[in-house]
């Protein structure tokens, strides 16, 4: 499946961006498992995908391909 992120960018270059595309490598509970911009998988949520540092108030995805 592959979700874009639409929200606040945040962690230049090593969390979420704005408009990108990211694969989900796993649905696990009320989070998708994510290759972010750092190149890692992360869980993130699946209804407000945000950093845990309060850093950004987050964004949300859209299903671009199941």
């Amino acid at each position: 499946m592959k979700v874009r992120y639409a929200g606040e960018s945040f962690y230049s270059g090593l969390g979420l961006a704005n408009g990108k595309v990211y694969v989900v490598l796993d649905k696990k509970g009320p989070f998708y498992r994510i290759i972010d911009d750092s190149g890692e998988d992360y869980l993130y949520s699946k209804t407000n995908p945000a950093p845990l540092d309060g850093n950004s108030k987050g964004g949300y995805w859209n299903i671009v391909e199941y």
